[in-house]
């Protein structure tokens, strides 16, 4: 009898660490794919060109001719040349944080609604936020951006939750 409770134990225990395992393996695949892409369809950075930030120092709406798919998202430029640069080094170009407000992020919260006007390039990499006042703080406060690369694994950590939650609430019974 103690033999058989034994076994069942040594099957409960590995059953709940294959069940950890999986839902770690989950968590990476999900967090892989975080790109802002608003309530509505799959558009990155509401379609303006990550690229053009860089080169042309400006924000510039893209077109669906010259997209990309990347991270689960649809990528617009403005041309062909910026969808290349993009498509060779996509970390390079694209913003932090998967495009949700880098303000935001700073005080460890999710906000998907974003202003691709609201931007600003610190140290070599792109962060947009919610609206200009919010990137002008973003850039003067030199804390705010040690703050937002502090609390993004929390963020990251909500975003995992939010979208497991809702592919189980989507999921057929």
């Amino acid at each position: 009898m103690f033999n058989h409770r034994w076994k069942r134990a040594v099957r409960i225990a590995a059953a709940a660490s294959a069940a950890s395992v999986l839902l770690s393996f989950a968590q990476t695949a999900v967090a892989e794919d975080f790109v802002n892409t608003g309530y509505f369809g799959d558009v990155a950075i509401k379609g303006y060109d990550p690229v053009a930030y860089f080169t042309q120092n400006q924000a510039v709406e893209g077109s669906a001719k010259y997209s990309y798919h990347w991270l689960g998202a649809t990528w617009h430029f403005a041309s062909a040349e910026n969808r290349d640069l993009f498509e060779k080094e996509p970390a390079k170009y694209a913003p932090q944080y998967g495009g949700y407000c880098a303000d935001g992020v700073s005080f460890g919260t999710v906000t998907t609604n974003i202003d691709p006007k609201a931007w600003r390039i610190i140290e070599g990499k792109l962060y947009i936020s919610y609206d200009p006042g919010a990137a002008d703080g973003f850039e003067k406060n030199p804390t705010k951006v040690v703050d937002s690369q502090k609390h993004w694994s929390e963020v990251e950590n909500t975003l995992v939750s939010e979208k497991l939650e809702k592919n189980w609430q989507q999921s057929p019974n």
